[in-house]
Protein backbone atom coordinates (compact mmCIF):
# COMPACT_ATOMS: atom_id res chain seq x y z
CA UNK A 1 0.00 0.00 0.00
CA UNK A 2 1.38 3.56 -0.45
CA UNK A 3 2.65 6.03 1.85
CA UNK A 4 -0.66 8.27 2.62
CA UNK A 5 2.08 11.50 1.93
CA UNK A 6 3.78 10.88 -1.01
CA UNK A 7 0.38 9.68 -2.62
CA UNK A 8 -1.57 12.99 -1.58
CA UNK A 9 0.49 15.14 -2.69
CA UNK A 10 0.39 13.62 -6.51
CA UNK A 11 -3.40 14.04 -5.85
CA UNK A 12 -2.94 17.67 -4.47
CA UNK A 13 -0.52 18.57 -7.11
CA UNK A 14 -2.68 16.86 -10.54
CA UNK A 15 -5.65 18.51 -9.09
CA UNK A 16 -4.04 22.18 -8.69
CA UNK A 17 -2.66 21.48 -12.47
CA UNK A 18 -5.95 21.00 -13.76
CA UNK A 19 -7.41 23.82 -11.50
CA UNK A 20 -4.74 26.18 -12.95
CA UNK A 21 -5.50 25.04 -16.74
CA UNK A 22 -9.19 25.58 -16.77
CA UNK A 23 -8.85 29.05 -14.63
CA UNK A 24 -6.25 30.22 -17.13
CA UNK A 25 -8.42 28.90 -20.17
CA UNK A 26 -11.21 30.90 -19.10
CA UNK A 27 -9.36 33.65 -18.22
CA UNK A 28 -7.50 33.91 -22.24
CA UNK A 29 -11.69 33.43 -23.26
CA UNK A 30 -12.62 35.82 -21.59
CA UNK A 31 -10.28 38.55 -23.29
CA UNK A 32 -11.75 37.47 -26.46
CA UNK A 33 -9.57 34.38 -27.65
CA UNK A 34 -11.11 31.29 -29.47
CA UNK A 35 -11.05 28.29 -26.76
CA UNK A 36 -8.37 26.70 -28.87
CA UNK A 37 -5.98 29.56 -28.76
CA UNK A 38 -6.51 29.46 -25.31
CA UNK A 39 -5.98 26.27 -24.40
CA UNK A 40 -2.75 26.29 -26.99
CA UNK A 41 -1.20 29.10 -25.46
CA UNK A 42 -1.50 27.40 -21.61
CA UNK A 43 -0.04 24.37 -22.88
CA UNK A 44 2.73 26.27 -24.00
CA UNK A 45 3.19 28.90 -21.33
CA UNK A 46 3.19 26.41 -18.50
CA UNK A 47 5.53 24.24 -20.51
CA UNK A 48 8.11 26.79 -21.32
CA UNK A 49 7.67 25.45 -24.82
CA UNK A 50 9.08 28.72 -26.40
CA UNK A 51 6.97 28.51 -29.91
CA UNK A 52 5.38 32.32 -29.20
CA UNK A 53 2.02 33.67 -28.39
CA UNK A 54 -1.00 32.91 -30.64
CA UNK A 55 -1.83 36.13 -30.64
CA UNK A 56 0.12 39.48 -29.04
CA UNK A 57 -0.22 39.92 -25.54
CA UNK A 58 -0.30 43.88 -24.80
CA UNK A 59 -2.86 44.27 -22.21
CA UNK A 60 -2.20 44.56 -18.70
CA UNK A 61 -4.43 42.05 -17.86
CA UNK A 62 -3.23 39.19 -20.07
CA UNK A 63 0.75 39.67 -19.15
CA UNK A 64 -0.81 39.39 -15.48
CA UNK A 65 -2.62 36.57 -15.89
CA UNK A 66 0.46 35.13 -18.51
CA UNK A 67 2.94 35.43 -15.53
CA UNK A 68 0.17 34.08 -12.76
CA UNK A 69 -0.04 30.72 -14.84
CA UNK A 70 3.55 29.98 -15.58
CA UNK A 71 4.21 30.49 -11.85
CA UNK A 72 1.52 28.52 -10.14
CA UNK A 73 1.75 25.92 -14.00
CA UNK A 74 5.70 25.13 -12.44
CA UNK A 75 4.87 25.01 -9.36
CA UNK A 76 1.79 22.58 -9.27
CA UNK A 77 4.07 20.08 -11.75
CA UNK A 78 7.07 20.51 -9.26
CA UNK A 79 4.73 19.22 -6.61
CA UNK A 80 3.57 16.40 -8.23
CA UNK A 81 7.01 15.78 -9.67
CA UNK A 82 7.94 15.85 -6.00
CA UNK A 83 5.35 13.39 -4.66
CA UNK A 84 6.55 10.98 -7.68
CA UNK A 85 10.08 11.32 -6.51
CA UNK A 86 9.15 10.73 -2.23
CA UNK A 87 7.12 7.84 -3.23
CA UNK A 88 9.94 6.17 -5.20
CA UNK A 89 12.79 7.31 -3.01
CA UNK A 90 10.79 6.74 0.41
CA UNK A 91 9.68 3.10 -1.30
CA UNK A 92 13.49 2.11 -1.94
CA UNK A 93 14.49 3.28 1.41
CA UNK A 94 12.53 0.99 3.39
CA UNK A 95 13.31 -1.50 1.11
CA UNK A 96 17.06 -1.24 1.65
CA UNK A 97 16.28 -0.53 5.68
CA UNK A 98 14.16 -3.74 5.43
CA UNK A 99 16.97 -5.68 3.85
CA UNK A 100 19.72 -4.56 6.13
CA UNK A 101 17.91 -5.09 9.37
CA UNK A 102 17.02 -8.96 8.34
CA UNK A 103 20.61 -9.25 7.63
CA UNK A 104 21.50 -7.96 11.14
CA UNK A 105 18.68 -10.38 12.69
CA UNK A 106 19.85 -13.10 10.48
CA UNK A 107 23.66 -12.76 11.60
CA UNK A 108 22.52 -13.12 15.26
CA UNK A 109 20.32 -16.39 15.05
CA UNK A 110 22.10 -19.58 16.90
CA UNK A 111 21.08 -23.09 16.50
CA UNK A 112 18.47 -22.13 13.82
CA UNK A 113 17.19 -24.15 10.85
CA UNK A 114 17.52 -23.36 7.04
CA UNK A 115 14.52 -23.93 4.57
CA UNK A 116 16.17 -24.17 0.85
CA UNK A 117 12.55 -23.77 -0.85
CA UNK A 118 9.87 -22.16 -0.14
CA UNK A 119 7.60 -23.42 -2.38
CA UNK A 120 4.29 -26.18 -1.14
CA UNK A 121 6.49 -28.19 1.52
CA UNK A 122 8.82 -25.57 2.37
CA UNK A 123 5.38 -23.36 2.72
CA UNK A 124 3.81 -25.88 5.48
CA UNK A 125 7.04 -26.50 7.10
CA UNK A 126 7.94 -23.36 7.49
CA UNK A 127 4.27 -22.67 8.80
CA UNK A 128 5.09 -25.64 11.91
CA UNK A 129 8.18 -24.30 12.80
CA UNK A 130 6.65 -20.62 13.53
CA UNK A 131 4.02 -22.60 15.29
CA UNK A 132 6.49 -24.32 16.94
CA UNK A 133 8.58 -20.84 18.00
CA UNK A 134 11.59 -22.11 16.43
CA UNK A 135 14.16 -19.76 15.05
CA UNK A 136 14.61 -20.54 10.81
CA UNK A 137 15.54 -18.51 7.65
CA UNK A 138 14.55 -19.46 3.99
CA UNK A 139 16.09 -18.91 0.98
CA UNK A 140 14.28 -19.20 -2.39
CA UNK A 141 15.21 -16.96 -5.36
CA UNK A 142 11.63 -16.44 -6.80
CA UNK A 143 10.38 -13.33 -5.83
CA UNK A 144 6.16 -13.93 -5.28
CA UNK A 145 7.67 -16.52 -3.15
CA UNK A 146 9.98 -14.30 -1.14
CA UNK A 147 7.67 -11.37 -0.36
CA UNK A 148 4.70 -13.54 0.60
CA UNK A 149 7.04 -14.84 3.22
CA UNK A 150 8.11 -11.24 4.45
CA UNK A 151 4.48 -11.05 4.64
CA UNK A 152 3.95 -13.52 7.11
CA UNK A 153 6.43 -12.08 9.42
CA UNK A 154 9.97 -14.62 7.68
CA UNK A 155 13.47 -14.43 8.10
CA UNK A 156 15.04 -14.52 4.29
CA UNK A 157 18.13 -14.44 1.85
CA UNK A 158 17.32 -14.11 -1.41
CA UNK A 159 19.79 -16.06 -3.95
CA UNK A 160 20.69 -19.22 -5.28
CA UNK A 161 21.17 -22.09 -2.34
CA UNK A 162 23.60 -24.25 -4.28
CA UNK A 163 26.00 -21.19 -3.94
CA UNK A 164 28.04 -20.88 -0.83
CA UNK A 165 27.43 -16.88 -0.05
CA UNK A 166 24.00 -17.33 -0.31
CA UNK A 167 24.22 -20.29 2.20
CA UNK A 168 26.76 -17.65 4.88
CA UNK A 169 24.50 -14.95 4.73
CA UNK A 170 21.79 -17.55 5.80
CA UNK A 171 23.98 -18.30 9.00
CA UNK A 172 24.72 -22.28 7.21
CA UNK A 173 28.35 -22.07 10.14
CA UNK A 174 25.69 -21.44 12.77
CA UNK A 175 22.52 -23.02 11.79
CA UNK A 176 21.60 -26.38 13.46
CA UNK A 177 19.51 -27.95 10.81
CA UNK A 178 19.21 -27.76 6.77
CA UNK A 179 16.02 -28.70 5.34
CA UNK A 180 16.95 -28.77 1.73
CA UNK A 181 13.23 -28.96 0.29
CA UNK A 182 13.55 -27.68 -3.04
CA UNK A 183 11.58 -29.48 -6.27
CA UNK A 184 14.72 -30.47 -8.07
CA UNK A 185 16.50 -33.66 -7.12
CA UNK A 186 19.86 -32.60 -8.61
CA UNK A 187 19.47 -29.11 -7.05
CA UNK A 188 18.98 -30.72 -3.97
CA UNK A 189 22.04 -33.05 -4.19
CA UNK A 190 24.10 -29.80 -5.14
CA UNK A 191 22.67 -27.58 -1.90
CA UNK A 192 23.58 -31.03 0.30
CA UNK A 193 26.91 -31.27 -1.09
CA UNK A 194 28.03 -26.82 -0.40
CA UNK A 195 26.24 -27.15 2.64
CA UNK A 196 28.25 -30.54 3.97
CA UNK A 197 31.54 -28.63 3.09
CA UNK A 198 30.63 -25.39 5.11
CA UNK A 199 29.25 -27.38 8.27
CA UNK A 200 30.38 -30.46 8.85
CA UNK A 201 27.82 -30.62 11.88
CA UNK A 202 24.50 -29.58 10.51
CA UNK A 203 21.98 -31.96 10.71
CA UNK A 204 20.88 -32.25 7.13
CA UNK A 205 17.21 -33.23 6.00
CA UNK A 206 16.77 -33.47 2.13
CA UNK A 207 13.81 -34.09 -0.29
CA UNK A 208 14.08 -36.21 -2.87
CA UNK A 209 10.85 -36.92 -5.57
CA UNK A 210 12.85 -39.69 -7.22
CA UNK A 211 13.69 -42.82 -4.72
CA UNK A 212 16.90 -43.90 -6.72
CA UNK A 213 18.09 -40.38 -5.30
CA UNK A 214 18.13 -41.34 -1.41
CA UNK A 215 21.41 -42.95 -2.04
CA UNK A 216 22.94 -39.95 -3.70
CA UNK A 217 21.85 -37.55 -1.22
CA UNK A 218 22.86 -39.78 1.89
CA UNK A 219 26.37 -40.19 0.16
CA UNK A 220 26.70 -36.12 -0.20
CA UNK A 221 26.26 -35.58 3.58
CA UNK A 222 22.29 -35.91 4.01
CA UNK A 223 21.87 -36.96 7.44
CA UNK A 224 18.05 -37.92 6.33
CA UNK A 225 16.24 -38.04 2.96
CA UNK A 226 12.15 -37.75 2.73
CA UNK A 227 10.34 -39.46 -0.15
CA UNK A 228 7.35 -37.02 -0.14
CA UNK A 229 5.41 -39.84 -2.73
CA UNK A 230 6.73 -43.14 -0.92
CA UNK A 231 5.66 -41.28 2.18
CA UNK A 232 2.12 -39.78 0.58
CA UNK A 233 1.56 -43.32 -1.06
CA UNK A 234 2.19 -45.57 2.32
CA UNK A 235 0.09 -42.98 4.76
CA UNK A 236 -2.80 -43.89 1.94
CA UNK A 237 -1.90 -47.63 2.39
CA UNK A 238 -1.96 -47.19 6.20
CA UNK A 239 -5.88 -45.87 5.95
CA UNK A 240 -6.83 -48.60 3.49
CA UNK A 241 -5.18 -51.46 6.19
CA UNK A 242 -5.50 -50.23 9.03
CA UNK A 243 -7.92 -47.28 8.93
CA UNK A 244 -9.01 -47.11 12.78
CA UNK A 245 -5.98 -47.17 14.64
CA UNK A 246 -4.55 -44.68 11.61
CA UNK A 247 -7.53 -42.24 12.17
CA UNK A 248 -7.85 -42.71 15.94
CA UNK A 249 -3.94 -41.61 16.32
CA UNK A 250 -4.30 -38.73 14.39
CA UNK A 251 -7.24 -37.82 16.13
CA UNK A 252 -5.35 -37.67 19.29
CA UNK A 253 -2.55 -35.91 18.53
CA UNK A 254 -4.26 -33.21 16.59
CA UNK A 255 -7.44 -32.38 18.72
CA UNK A 256 -6.85 -29.63 20.53
CA UNK A 257 -9.78 -30.23 23.04
CA UNK A 258 -8.09 -33.97 23.09
CA UNK A 259 -5.33 -32.30 24.82
CA UNK A 260 -6.43 -29.78 26.55
CA UNK A 261 -8.42 -32.80 28.53
CA UNK A 262 -5.41 -34.53 28.89
CA UNK A 263 -3.20 -31.47 30.13
CA UNK A 264 -5.69 -30.75 33.02
CA UNK A 265 -4.99 -34.27 34.45
CA UNK A 266 -1.26 -34.40 34.10
CA UNK A 267 -0.81 -36.26 30.73
CA UNK A 268 0.29 -35.21 26.65
CA UNK A 269 0.98 -37.02 23.80
CA UNK A 270 4.16 -36.17 22.52
CA UNK A 271 6.30 -37.45 19.29
CA UNK A 272 9.91 -38.17 20.09
CA UNK A 273 12.26 -38.55 16.79
CA UNK A 274 15.18 -40.55 16.96
CA UNK A 275 18.22 -38.47 16.01
CA UNK A 276 20.75 -39.67 13.89
CA UNK A 277 23.39 -39.13 16.64
CA UNK A 278 21.53 -40.63 19.17
CA UNK A 279 22.55 -43.65 21.01
CA UNK A 280 19.27 -45.14 20.95
CA UNK A 281 19.98 -45.81 16.98
CA UNK A 282 19.26 -49.92 16.38
CA UNK A 283 18.16 -49.76 19.77
CA UNK A 284 15.58 -52.13 21.18
CA UNK A 285 12.18 -50.36 21.50
CA UNK A 286 12.89 -51.97 25.16
CA UNK A 287 15.72 -50.06 25.97
CA UNK A 288 13.56 -47.11 26.93
CA UNK A 289 11.10 -49.05 28.64
CA UNK A 290 13.59 -50.70 30.88
CA UNK A 291 16.13 -48.10 31.58
CA UNK A 292 13.26 -45.36 32.34
CA UNK A 293 11.95 -45.33 35.79
CA UNK A 294 9.02 -42.69 35.09
CA UNK A 295 5.18 -43.98 33.45
CA UNK A 296 4.36 -43.27 30.47
CA UNK A 297 2.93 -45.27 27.32
CA UNK A 298 4.45 -45.89 23.77
CA UNK A 299 1.45 -45.62 22.01
CA UNK A 300 2.74 -46.19 18.19
CA UNK A 301 5.99 -45.77 15.95
CA UNK A 302 6.11 -43.61 13.27
CA UNK A 303 8.86 -45.37 10.63
CA UNK A 304 11.40 -42.98 8.70
CA UNK A 305 9.42 -43.85 5.68
CA UNK A 306 6.07 -43.54 7.18
CA UNK A 307 4.48 -46.45 8.29
CA UNK A 308 2.98 -46.52 11.44
CA UNK A 309 3.09 -49.35 13.96
CA UNK A 310 0.63 -49.26 16.40
CA UNK A 311 1.67 -50.52 19.91
CA UNK A 312 4.88 -51.82 18.95
CA UNK A 313 6.68 -54.54 20.43
CA UNK A 314 9.72 -54.14 22.34
CA UNK A 315 12.03 -56.10 20.37
CA UNK A 316 11.01 -53.44 17.24
CA UNK A 317 14.39 -52.08 16.79
CA UNK A 318 14.80 -47.83 16.43
CA UNK A 319 16.26 -46.29 13.08
CA UNK A 320 17.53 -42.31 12.63
CA UNK A 321 14.21 -40.67 12.16
CA UNK A 322 11.69 -42.51 13.61
CA UNK A 323 9.04 -40.99 15.49
CA UNK A 324 7.84 -42.46 18.63
CA UNK A 325 4.31 -41.81 19.80
CA UNK A 326 4.12 -41.30 23.34
CA UNK A 327 1.38 -41.07 26.08
CA UNK A 328 2.99 -39.87 29.63
CA UNK A 329 3.04 -37.44 32.86
CA UNK A 330 3.41 -34.07 31.75
CA UNK A 331 6.95 -33.63 34.17
CA UNK A 332 8.02 -36.95 32.89
CA UNK A 333 8.34 -36.23 28.65
CA UNK A 334 11.34 -33.87 29.27
CA UNK A 335 13.32 -36.96 30.68
CA UNK A 336 12.42 -39.29 28.03
CA UNK A 337 13.19 -36.68 25.31
CA UNK A 338 16.23 -36.38 27.10
CA UNK A 339 17.24 -39.87 25.51
CA UNK A 340 16.18 -39.25 22.28
CA UNK A 341 19.12 -36.32 21.70
CA UNK A 342 22.51 -36.77 20.84
CA UNK A 343 24.76 -38.75 23.58
CA UNK A 344 26.12 -36.47 25.77
CA UNK A 345 24.92 -33.18 24.58
CA UNK A 346 22.60 -31.18 25.77
CA UNK A 347 19.41 -30.38 25.12
CA UNK A 348 16.36 -27.57 25.61
CA UNK A 349 12.70 -28.73 26.01
CA UNK A 350 10.13 -26.25 26.68
CA UNK A 351 12.47 -23.85 28.07
CA UNK A 352 14.50 -26.10 30.49
CA UNK A 353 17.60 -27.49 29.78
CA UNK A 354 18.18 -31.35 30.16
CA UNK A 355 21.24 -33.06 30.40
CA UNK A 356 20.82 -36.79 28.97
CA UNK A 357 21.28 -39.83 31.26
Amino acid sequence: MLESGPLRKIVTGITLFVCILVVAVIGYVSAGWKLEDSIYMVIITIFGVGYGEVQPVQSLQLRALTIVVIIAGYGAVIYTVGGFMQMLIDGELNKALGARRMTRDIAQLQRHTIICGFGRMGTILARELFSAKRQFVIIDSDERRLQAAIDLGYLIVNGDATEELVLEQAGIRQASVLAVVLSEDATNVFVTITARELNSEILIIARGENPRTEKKLLGCGANSVILPTTIGATKVAQLIIRPTAETLLMSLTNRDDMKEDLGQIGLQFDELVVEPTSSLVNQELSTIQIRSNHGFLIVGLRHADGRLTMSPSGSTKLASGDVVIVLGRVNDIPQLEARFSAAGKKMVYRGAVIEPS
